[in-house]
């Protein structure tokens, strides 16, 4: 049985490929979970329609995600943390924290987002990545200050 795949499957192919697979393995799972079609007669006809749809709905999201960049990368976070001697902070500072400052400013970022290689630990100025969609990021800088 040839079915074409509706989302990426572990050892099987990625997501718009035409598998060959065994006919009990494509009716009891692929589709019924709708991991796939039939790629014959209209399953090829309705893939390239939800294809179509779908890369629709992305290509909105994408300048939507790209007018929210543009905007985050204007600004800049301060974070008042305490600090002890060298510079060093009791604690860090996280994702949470990042993410309330710019709430503060009026913009709204998922704490889940921001990518930080690491906790902030220490004094100083940062360049933080936010990833707002699978092909766009914003730079921010964020400022950690003595409290």
């Amino acid at each position: 049985m040839e079915v074409i795949l509706l989302e990426d499957v572990q050892g099987l192919g990625k997501r718009g490929e035409k598998v060959k697979v065994a006919s009990g393995y494509g009716r009891n799972f692929l589709i019924p979970s709708r991991k796939a079609i039939i790629a014959g007669g209209a399953g090829a006809q309705i893939f390239k329609e939800a294809e179509r749809q779908r890369e629709s709905r992305d290509q909105k999201t994408r300048r939507a995600a790209e007018k929210h960049a543009q905007e985050l990368s204007k600004i800049s976070v301060t974070v008042s943390m305490q600090a002890g001697e060298d510079d060093k902070l009791f604690g860090s500072v996280t994702a949470a924290h990042i993410a309330e400052q710019i709430a503060k400013q009026g913009h709204e970022v998922d704490k889940r987002h921001i990518e930080l290689d690491e906790p902030l630990k220490a004094l100083g100025v940062y360049t933080v990545r936010i990833k707002l969609h699978q092909d766009v990021d914003a730079n921010i800088k964020v400022w950690v200050v003595k409290e």
